[in-house]
């Protein structure tokens, strides 16, 4: 029997509605997937099988193949996981769903529905696509509600969410007695450790305020002059005068993100794996990549295509501390986003263009050592204040 599914995966930032075709016929026993699906998707076949046996469910023994149309989109990641065990359930007719239904979500061994990137994405996607009712995992029900104009069900796993397409409604998830799970705990600290290490900026009390900066007059009317008329700003001056310090400062400074513009930066963060989300956020991005970060990291790429700094740090700030320090092509790679607000990527079966209008704030020392502008420099003996290594003794150019 053909049972078919809607679902979504993501393509840089943008959701992409997927069809997922599942057909149960008789023949020996088998799990295919085509439609150009990455091996994540690939795996996804042994993630269903075990999903469905522990949920108290029967895994047909039959020929089964998953076609996930269009063809010639590249699929990536796990979120299709949820239709394709539902496809194999209607298609095998242990079940009957009420009507038309999508279903996104990465599915457990045992049966867990889990959250994946880009939710906001793909809902919205789907959203405008006309889809009715979607299916999301429940620590990703707040984001989906974000999108409004679609009826969002939060499922816990599988079961629940089998119940939801049977009934209309979504239903409480149910523990299975036969599972032993000893790592409930463990698991809750890791996914919050891996939301911090995402690249969630600080909460506003942990964050400078500029009224509490003492010194560097001319310094800070610069850097409110510049985030005022949103112009590039370069600090320069020698270690411990207080670069970062001043540009740590500036998320404070900048004023909210209109609502479209806030929706754009959220869905941002959700492709970008930044969550939980459970609100539009309107604060401004500030991203302050290390020096050692890669041309992809910069402007985004990799397999699955992700966005990048320039991308992450759209209708934000973008500040490179020790800007020497960055390699020539990172540096080279700012140019187009720069003048144009966006950035092209454009890899060998496909291209996508992703936002990339920020504002440039850089830090530096004048010369390698760092103290260039030190008062011994220019005739001066007092470098009570400036402790570090001796001035530099590098050959100056002579003035033309």
């Amino acid at each position: 029997m053909l049972a078919t599914v809607l679902s979504a995966t993501l393509q840089g930032i943008d959701g992409r509605v997927i069809r997922v075709e599942v057909d149960v016929a008789p023949g020996l026993p088998g799990f295919s997937v085509v439609g150009l699906a990455d091996a994540s998707l690939q795996e996804a076949r042994e993630r269903v099988r075990g999903a469905i046996r522990n949920s108290g469910l029967v895994f047909p023994p039959r020929r089964i193949t998953v076609n996930l149309a269009p063809a010639d989109l590249r699929k990536t990641g796990a979120s299709l996981d949820a239709a394709i065990a539902v496809g194999i359930l209607l298609g095998s007719e242990q079940a009957r769903a009420d009507g038309s239904w999508a279903l996104i979500g990465e599915l457990s061994l045992g049966g867990e529905l889990r959250r994946v990137p880009g939710i906001l994405s793909m809902v919205a996607a789907l959203a405008r696509r006309g889809v009715a009712r979607v299916v999301v995992p429940q620590d990703a029900a707040a984001e989906a509600g974000l999108v409004g104009r679609i009826e969002v069900h939060a499922a816990a796993d599988l079961a629940a969410a089998l119940a939801a397409i049977r009934s209309g409604r979504a239903a409480p998830a149910r523990s299975n007695p036969a599972r032993v799970d000893l790592g409930g705990a463990l698991g809750a600290r890791t996914g919050m450790e891996a939301g911090s290490s995402a690249g969630l900026e600080p909460s506003a009390a942990d964050l400078p305020d500029l009224a509490e900066v003492r010194g560097q007059a001319v310094a800070r009317r610069a850097l409110e002059i510049a985030l005022a008329g949103g112009h590039g700003l370069l600090l320069v001056g020698p270690p411990g005068s207080g670069k970062t310090l001043l540009a740590r400062t500036i998320p404070g400074l900048l004023p909210p993100l209109e609502p479209d513009d806030a929706l754009t930066a959220t869905a941002i963060r959700s492709a970008a794996g930044e969550g939980p989300i459970v609100e539009l956020d309107r604060r401004r991005p500030f991203r302050s990549p290390h020096h050692t970060i890669s041309y992809a990291g910069m402007v985004g790429g990799g397999p699955v295509l992700a966005p990048g700094e320039v991308t992450r740090a759209h209708q934000g700030v973008l500040f490179l501390d020790e800007l020497p320090e960055f390699g020539r092509d990172v540096l080279e790679a700012l140019r187009q986003p720069l003048e144009e607000g966006r950035v092209a990527i454009v890899r060998a079966a496909r291209s996508i263009t992703l936002p990339a209008r920020f504002q440039l704030v850089a830090a530096m020392n004048p010369c390698p050592c760092g103290f260039e502008v030190h008062p011994a420099q220019s005739g001066g003996t007092d470098i009570r204040w400036l402790p570090g290594p001796a001035p530099c003794d590098r050959p100056r150019p002579a003035p033309s």
